[in-house]
């Protein structure tokens, strides 16, 4: 019955949603046609009288109808040299039909298929989740013509390039970049975050997630299959399809399981002259249980992440994430925002701060480098009125140059400054505050520096706590890694937690140091961005890229991707591989349990007990692994619950 189960769900993975609940229906009507067969034969005589022939012919054909799916399969797997559990049901169900025990046979059939129809339907259920992916993509989508007129095109025709139009309440249908138009866009499918992201023109948003407020014009970088919503969909169910070491273990020791069994019926049907303790001894061995104990767990597992945002490439990985013993974190982009904030502003005698910055603001009002957006969302902030620049100049690694109220202002590195000759006297001296970590712009005004402004890369907020959470679930070493500069990446280790740190490190460094983790008996996890990581990512145990949404070289790079930022999503993927294993190994004791005890009681139960044992079991097994499903919930609840709180403020 069980592998009839898997036969089931292997034809269900090749077929759409739709068919596959059809399928479902459809068996199930066959097997309540049966059930209703069967109650006929028992019940009519009681209100008929006895009419033995008419009876055994209404139970004869509920046997058959009911138990002819298992033997079909059983027949099936034999004829192509394989080894599955159908045949212990298979063979009871046959041998109470050759005693002309057709209610036993009808009865094993009715609840091994019913249970199989319940194991079915609920990994449906699990998947749930992952399968409506397919129905977030709009078939149709608004192409924007040469002369700004719309046409309704099929999502599968655009091509990157295309504009398309997409309006408040619409699901957006292609990877693409806004390029007119304000909106908030709910990417909870895509990053597993619930809170709706506001979009701007440049600004990237992905198929399938939903546009809440505003009407956008969006410019077509990928659709179909090539989308990062298609490529999660492909990658889900390729996991679907992959098994832990305990699975394959499993596999691998059922050819030997049939034969003991069967040996073992036999040799109690010689001693006791009783086909029904042998019937009865078939239907309990059939272990159901111990086939669906990991498979139920791991469909549930995947179903828990994907809602998080979490996408595992494959299960054998989910298993390494609790068995972990360190961990690496890239600096820029995983622990840190990768955006540099103003964080101290050191004006020269007799100048003011917003003076200061009001010119350093100005001058790199034309430049699109990380500092200069930083210049100008804390001008913003303050409300400082901002001039326009005249013979504005950027020199690449070093600063800029440009004409402001008839002055020359240079803002950039000390060495920029210092090439331009520039009086650097009247400023504190660069240790002061280098040891702080700052990033530091110099700000000169006709040839005389007038101060220097501080920038840092701010750790994420709910970095620390992660860090901590990882501590707490056992982790012996955390180390963090940089190509930044030893003051920098000592503040920020120390900011988190970590239990080491290094500075100055090359993509090389980065490699030799997991390796060199491995080699002192540690079970590494990297996580990084996926890009300048990547050899990193493919050294460990385990390799996680963060904020993989939309970035191809992540999703492959990584062994699990995480779709958005939140480092929170780390602890939560430790915890699901550590509570699976537990729910795996609940339901093998389960399994092992029922089978052994069945067959010690075998001669005080029935076959028909047995079947209704065998069910309830397999339902345990079943609803026991669907527990996974809402693990991580309070990871949704958190958020939402502290964001509302942080808008009241």
């Amino acid at each position: 019955m069980a592998h009839q189960h898997l036969h089931f769900k292997e034809d269900f993975a090749a077929e759409h949603t739709h068919g596959k609940q059809i399928r479902v229906s459809i068996a199930l009507l066959g097997t309540l046609a049966g059930g209703v067969l069967l109650i006929n034969s028992i019940v009519s005589p009681i209100f008929f009288g006895e009419e033995r022939f008419n009876t055994e012919i209404l139970a004869m054909m509920g046997a058959i109808l009911l138990g002819a799916p298992i033997v079909w399969y059983a027949i099936l797997a034999l004829l192509k040299g394989e080894s599955h559990m159908d045949e212990l049901a298979a063979l009871a169900i046959v041998a109470a039909f050759a005693t002309q025990n057709y209610v036993s046979a009808g009865l094993i059939g009715f609840f091994m298929l019913l249970s199989q129809l319940v194991e079915t339907r609920t990994a449906l259920g699990a998947r749930a989740s992952i399968e409506s992916l397919i129905r977030l993509t709009p078939k149709q989508a608004n192409l924007i013509q040469a002369d700004d007129s719309e046409k309704e095109v099929k999502v599968s025709d655009l091509k990157t390039g295309d504009m398309v139009r997409v309006r408040p309440g619409d699901n957006i249908p292609v990877d693409g970049e806004v390029t007119t138009g304000l909106s908030s866009v709910n990417e909870a499918t895509i990053t597993g975050e619930s809170l709706p992201v506001d979009k701007v023109p440049g600004m990237r948003v992905f198929a399938g997630t939903s546009n809440l407020t505003g009407a956008v014009d969006i410019k077509v970088t990928k659709a179909g299959k090539d989308t990062t919503l298609g490529k999660v969909q492909s990658l889900i169910m390729q996991a679907e399809q992959t098994k832990i070491p305990m699975m394959r273990i499993i596999d691998r020791y059922v050819k030997w399981y049939v034969p003991t069994i069967l040996m073992i019926a036999a040799i109690v049907l010689f001693f006791t002259r009783n086909i029904n303790q042998a019937i009865t001894i078939l239907v309990i061995s059939c272990p159901c249980a111990l086939i669906l104990a990991a498979p139920t767990a791991m469909v549930a597992a995947i179903s828990a992440a994907a809602r998080l945002g979490v996408l595992i490439k494959n299960v054998a990985d989910l298993e390494v994430a609790g068995k972990l013993t360190s961990m690496v974190f890239d600096k820029t982009g995983t622990v840190t925002t990768g955006r540099l904030y103003v964080t101290k502003l050191t004006p020269a005698e007799n100048i003011e701060p917003e003076q200061l910055l009001t010119v350093a603001a100005s001058a790199e009002k034309m430049s699109k480098h990380p500092a200069a957006r930083a210049l100008q969302e804390v001008a913003k902030e303050a409300n400082l009125n901002l001039k326009n620049s005249e013979n504005f100049k950027e020199t690449p690694g070093k600063g800029v140059t440009a004409e402001l109220d008839a002055s020359m202002i240079m803002v950039g590195r000390e060495s920029f400054l210092k090439e331009n000759n520039v009086d650097m006297n009247n400023i504190p001296a660069p240790s002061m505050h280098e040891e702080q970590g700052f990033s530091t712009l110099y700000v000169a005004k006709d040839k005389k520096c007038i101060g220097w402004i501080g920038m840092q890369d701010k750790t994420r907020p709910e970095a620390r706590h992660a860090v901590k959470e990882l501590f707490d679930l056992g982790l012996k070493k955390i180390t963090m890694l940089t190509g930044d500069k030893t003051e920098v990446a000592n503040r920020v280790a120390a900011e988190l937690g970590c239990s080491d740190y290094k500075a100055h490190c090359l993509p090389q460094d980065k490699l030799a140091i997991v390796r060199q983790l491995k080699e002192q008996g540690h079970s590494v996890a990297v996580i990084g961005d996926g890009i300048n990581d990547a050899p990193a990512l493919a050294a460990g145990d385990l390799g996680i890229a963060m904020g993989a949404a939309g970035s191809d070289v992540a999703i492959n790079s990584a062994s699990i991707a995480l779709m958005s930022n939140d480092l929170k999503r780390v602890p939560f993927l430790i915890r699901l591989s550590r509570n699976t294993r537990s729910v795996i190994n609940q339901n093998l004791a389960l399994g092992v349990f029922f089978i052994i005890i069945g067959i010690s009681l075998s001669s005080f139960i029935l076959p028909t007990i047995a079947a209704v044992m065998h069910f309830l079991i397999s339902i345990i097994i079943v609803f026991n692994s669907a527990r996974l499903i809402r693990h991580g919930e309070e990871l949704e609840y958190a958020t939402t619950a502290t964001t509302t709180t942080t808008e009241q403020v």
